[in-house]
């Protein structure tokens, strides 16, 4: 079941939020955390998340524009490594609250309560149309690129705010993809490398065949995504996703999920 379920989100995830900047960590978090803990499911989502920029590369990475990626992904790299320290962090916290449903115990944590609101939070981007057209001017780059690479290495989820500073650069389309895509590498980049020794330790927990299909199928998506890169609307699929991440959200915030 988790196969299909893990390779229809990265497949879907992966295709549809192509040229959006966003999209395939925020959709593939909460599949894997239905699986693993919460904090395994965000180093799951950075692996299969990296591989697939690295994908996209090879499609587009040559239109990315260097001058946007060095004023906006320097200090990303350095803050993605600050927001995956305090993950660490978070994960040593002990809970916060317990409380049994049905003889079934609860557990509300500090990792997953931060997580629940940065759902939240990103998924505003999505449902609220000021914040979907949101802007920002291009001198505030490097402050993009400080928040966008901290919450990156927290949750993994900065592709909304790469987007929303990103946006006035005036970049073509494709080059504005790819420099997001450049970007999202360094930050994955960053994340992981903080994540690695966890994840070395995990060993056989990260379920190996999962992880390739997951990657695969996200290659696919991908591909094909960058075929129909001038022809798909995602509006419809952003709010879709919007409101799950906040239902997803609410549960993981009160330690059912």
């Amino acid at each position: 079941m988790e196969f299909i379920l893990v390779g229809i989100v990265a497949l879907l995830g992966s295709g549809l939020t192509f040229f959006s900047g966003f999209g395939l960590g925020t959709l593939l978090l909460p599949v894997f955390a239905i699986f693993f803990p919460i904090d395994i499911a965000i180093a799951l989502t950075a692996i299969v998340h990296l591989l697939n920029n690295l994908f996209k590369l090879t499609l587009i990475g040559k239109k990315a524009n260097l001058h946007t990626v060095l004023r906006f992904g320097l200090p990303a790299i350095v803050f993605a490594f600050l927001g995956a320290y305090v993950l660490g962090m978070l994960t040593e916290i002990e809970p916060i609250y317990s409380y049994t449903i049905s003889n079934n115990a609860y557990q509300v944590t500090a990792v997953k309560l931060c997580i629940a609101l940065l759902l939240i939070f990103f998924a505003l981007f999505d449902l609220i149309p000021k914040l979907k057209r949101l802007e920002i001017d291009t001198k505030y780059l490097p402050l993009g690129g400080t928040l966008s690479g901290f919450f990156g290495g927290l949750s993994g989820h900065q592709g909304a705010l790469r987007t929303a500073f990103l946006i006035r650069a005036k970049l073509s389309k494709e080059a504005f993809i790819a420099t997001g895509v450049v970007i999202a590498c360094f930050i994955d980049i960053s994340r992981i490398a903080v994540y690695a020794q966890d994840i070395l330790q995990l060993g056989d927990q990260l379920n190996f065949p999962l992880l390739i299909t997951a990657t695969g199928m996200a290659f696919i998506g991908a591909y094909f995504g960058n075929k129909i890169l001038k022809k798909i609307t995602i509006h419809t699929i952003q709010i879709a996703v919007g409101i799950l991440l906040i239902v997803f959200a609410i549960f993981l915030g009160i330690g059912i999920l």
